[in-house]
């Protein structure tokens, strides 16, 4: 698709590509929260939470270009469009995406896409869905006893032109941290454990990270469909595969049901003040 921009014009505004985060909303970083109070335009994808959603200026144009397997709300041709069209109408347009832009986020195509159009463009980096998640789940991505490396990759298994690399995935000593994964489990299973990767390496699933949603679902790889297939999975979810997650169970400190209960304290104690200051008023 050939992007259209408007001849003899110049951009009249900056595009923001800016990173929300795992989901908790208090995991922006203060840039972030910075420059989403001043959009004038956001374009956001279906995994930015609604807690960061909430912040987003109530004059600005919201526009939803989330995509999820089988449910693309806008082609990629389309977002790419969109980001240079609104340039030219809007002063502050933010491209709002789940974790990090450029960790399986597209923003190196869609910035390639504005230098082509001539639009000026600012990255404000987020912290990535696997450091997030792995954090929230109790489970170290690298640990000296347990993983000397660590490699994130998508899960789609489509890339007819670049083979999945099982041999590389499957060395004992990383950690596998699997991107978009959960339709493709049997596939991801399979081609570990052919490559030679054990079928009773750990491995966790961990849905709706670092949100009082958030559920973990550990077991072995070779029941890794069945995990994937358990009916409480909820999206968005990460496969996180090697030893370090044998460590969970002894690292894990996040409590969703905690993180309900102060959120429904801290809107018990502003009703109380918001009353308060109309009985006085």
């Amino acid at each position: 698709m050939e992007i259209l921009s408007l001849p003899g014009q110049a951009a009249k505004g900056k595009v923001w590509l800016v990173g929300a985060g795992p989901g908790d909303v208090e995991l922006l970083t203060l840039k972030a929260w910075r420059i989403l109070k001043t959009a004038d335009a956001v374009l956001y994808d279906a995994l930015v939470s609604q807690d960061i959603l909430a912040l987003i200026p109530k004059d600005a144009e919201k526009i939803a270009v989330g995509k999820r397997a089988g449910k693309h709300s806008a082609a990629q041709d389309e977002i790419n469009q969109l980001l240079v069209t609104k340039a030219y109408t809007r002063k502050n347009v933010v491209r709002l995406k789940g974790g990090d832009p450029f960790i399986f986020g597209r923003g190196g195509e869609e910035l390639q896409t504005l230098v082509e159009a001539g639009v000026e463009f600012e990255v404000v980096p987020g912290i990535t869905a696997a450091s997030g998640t792995s954090a929230y789940a109790g489970i170290p991505l690298t640990h000296r006893d347990h993983a000397q490396g660590v490699t994130f990759i998508t899960g789609h298994c489509q890339l007819e032109s670049r083979p999945m690399d099982w041999q590389g995935y499957a060395n004992p000593n990383n950690t596998l941290v699997v991107y978009m994964g959960i339709l493709n489990a049997g596939i991801i299973r399979q081609g570990l454990v052919d490559a030679g990767r054990s079928p009773d390496t750990p491995v966790a699933i961990v849905s709706k990270a670092t949100t009082k949603e958030q559920r973990r679902f550990i077991g072995r790889l070779g029941e890794l469909e069945q995990l994937a297939a358990d009916p409480e999975l909820q999206m968005p979810a990460l496969m996180i595969i090697g030893e370090v997650v044998a460590l969970s169970d002894t690292l894990h400190w996040f409590n969703p049901e905690a993180v309900e209960s102060t959120q429904a304290s801290d809107e018990q104690t502003q009703s109380v003040r918001v009353s308060a200051a109309a009985s006085i008023s």
